[in-house]
């Protein structure tokens, strides 16, 4: 049986700090191959052109034979919801074992998510540890049990690590706020990211 991980996400833009998370989910589990797949119209967020993010993405994972970049949530029209993605894929993967990769805010509303119940079952969870403002470690695997306990209560499993990853402070909103006070994102992204911003004048105070 095969080991693929999902990362879903706006990568609004994708950064260093996406990419490092993804390499470290190949090593540490280890997985076969990690599929970007980017909302097309996320529950919680308003983003940027479905196109132009999965461009960047194309461009950003284009030199590792690992990442695959998925279009399968332009097949759908309106929310994106976690549990129509990971039934999508299983029906073009089989004889997988699932992991989702998330950051650990994003894992906390798990039990609030729409189906979530199911989603949380329906893979493992490789989570990113929040670093940033203080938190620990250990306070990242007490959220992380937390939410594990909320599920147990229902008398649902879940399966997670957390992910050894270096605390990078790289965030997809410093990087648009960055551009729009015409600032400099050169090491925060790819350059051919970086580039494509550029040229596609996304995120600057013109564009919005």
């Amino acid at each position: 049986m095969q080991q693929i991980g999902i990362f879903g996400g706006t990568f609004d833009p994708i950064h260093w700090g996406h990419l490092l998370l993804a390499q470290t989910a190949l090593n540490q589990v280890p997985l076969e191959k990690v599929i970007w797949v980017p909302s097309l119209n996320p529950p919680h967020k308003k983003a940027i052109l479905f196109e132009h993010r999965w461009q960047m993405l194309k461009l950003a994972t284009g030199e590792n034979p690992a990442f695959t970049v998925s279009r399968i949530e332009a097949k759908h029209s309106g929310t994106s919801y976690a549990i129509n993605t990971l039934m999508d894929l299983s029906s073009c993967y089989s004889n997988t074992h699932w992991y989702s990769i998330v950051g650990l805010d994003t894992f906390r509303t798990l039990p609030r998510w729409y189906r979530g119940h199911e989603v949380a079952q329906m893979c493992d969870w490789l989570i990113a540890p929040r670093l940033l403002g203080g938190e620990t470690i250990a306070q990242s695997e007490l959220i992380c049990k937390q939410v594990e306990q909320q599920l147990t209560y229902q008398s649902l499993t879940i399966h997670w690590q957390l992910l050894n990853i270096p605390l990078v402070g790289i965030s997809s909103s410093l990087v648009r706020k960055l551009c729009r006070e015409n600032q400099s994102i050169r090491y925060l992204v790819p350059e051919s990211v970086r580039s494509y911003i550029t040229t596609h004048s996304l995120y600057s105070a013109k564009s919005e």
